[in-house]
């Protein structure tokens, strides 16, 4: 992990929580859930727009 990772707070975090958990794991899992909910906001606004435009 390293200063420039956006997503190393939550990494290190989750290692906290579960030190059986390696970091690579932790890593993916951490960006996963970043992109899906992203994705969420991502179409939650798409939906907004459209609806503002009708």
């Amino acid at each position: 992990m390293t200063d420039d990772d956006p997503h190393g707070a939550w990494t290190k975090r989750l290692i906290s929580l579960g030190p059986d958990i390696s970091a690579d794991k932790a890593r993916e899992f951490v960006h996963d859930l970043y992109d899906h909910a992203q994705s969420d906001l991502d179409d939650e606004r798409t939906e907004a727009e459209f609806e503002r435009e009708e």
